[in-house]
């Protein structure tokens, strides 16, 4: 790990310890004014907010859109047979076949479902840190320690406002589905001044 400071400023947290490289590491680095997270590069001007936070999983939404889904699958193939019901007075084996179909096409998409929305239940917070730039890009890494990342921002705006300074560590990739995660809040500003809208992602 390399760090270079300026002299006068031995109050400045150092750069948190490598911690134990995994299949999951990503080095994150900063050097001649670019933060590197992976190969990816943000200049250090255009950062705009570091930060960290718990990263929560969407367990309600998850089992809303199951219940949704369900309501759905199950609408779907009650009227299908109800369907083949009908035509079955005309052809007894084509309503047999057709309430087959219906039921295993059904209880596919329900166990897929189901997978999914398990996969969010099963998926445990995560304490991530969050580079954001003054566009829409945005890095998120994390790490087993909490502390680690906490220090790592200190690093990171002591190189934002000090841009000849250089250091190295190695953090873990967010290896994670998007959507089964909320990402913090929307902050909105609606016109004039002091008027700030929050919306909930």
């Amino acid at each position: 790990m390399e760090r270079t400071e300026v002299s006068g400023f031995p109050d400045i947290p150092p750069p948190p310890a490598i911690p134990p490289q995994g299949f999951r590491a990503i080095d994150l680095r900063v050097g001649k004014r670019l933060l590197w997270v992976g190969t990816a590069t943000y200049p250090l001007e255009n950062i705009a907010r570091v930060h960290t936070y718990m990263l929560m999983p969407r367990r309600w939404e998850a089992t809303r859109l199951f219940l949704k889904r369900l309501g759905i699958i199950l609408s779907v193939a009650f009227a299908l047979t109800i369907l083949g019901g009908i035509t079955g007075l005309a052809s007894r084996n084509t309503a047999s076949t057709l309430i087959m179909w219906v039921w295993l096409g059904s209880t596919a998409a329900l166990i897929l479902c189901a997978v999914e929305w398990l996969q969010v239940l099963s998926a445990h917070p995560l304490y991530v840190l969050a580079v954001e730039t003054s566009g829409p890009p945005m890095a998120v890494v994390t790490s087993a320690n909490p502390y680690q990342l906490d220090q790592l921002v200190g690093s990171i705006v002591y190189a934002i406002e000090h841009p000849e300074t250089e250091f190295h560590v190695t953090v873990d990739r967010l290896m994670v589905n998007p959507k089964n995660y909320h990402f913090g809040d929307n902050v909105n500003m609606y016109g004039g001044t002091g008027n700030v809208g929050v919306g909930h992602a």
